[in-house]
């Protein structure tokens, strides 16, 4: 690391570094950047979940995982379930799925998912 880029770090805020991080391990990894997907397109995505609701609904419940990549968040809507094993904040996920933009809101439906 260049003198230039340890002075950086020293000055950032301690978000602004987790998010470094994520998105670094992100890319590194392969995976499309939260920024960079549009509605509609399929994308593979690697991230941590940092906030968990269960939308107890009539007909259908859901959870709903926010994802973060250091580039931006995506909401994760898991119908018709309440949890599920493993999935609670602060886990690192890869997640697939078609985006869907829905009124200015990020998600993914239903995602294949894997812990990390």
């Amino acid at each position: 690391m260049s003198i230039k880029d340890w002075l950086s770090r020293l000055t950032k805020s301690n978000d602004e570094l987790v998010h470094d991080d994520l998105r670094k391990v992100a890319e590194q990894s392969g995976a499309d950047t939260i920024q960079h997907c549009s509605d509609r397109q399929k994308a593979r995505l690697r991230g941590t979940i940092e906030v968990l609701t269960v939308h107890p609904m009539e007909s259908t419940p859901w959870l709903e995982a926010e994802l973060s990549d250091g580039t931006g968040t995506i909401s994760l809507i898991f119908m018709g379930r309440h949890q599920i094993p493993g999935i609670e904040a602060g886990r690192q996920l890869v997640v697939e799925g078609r985006i869907s933009d829905v009124d200015g809101e990020r998600r993914i439906y239903n995602p294949w998912y894997q812990l990390i």
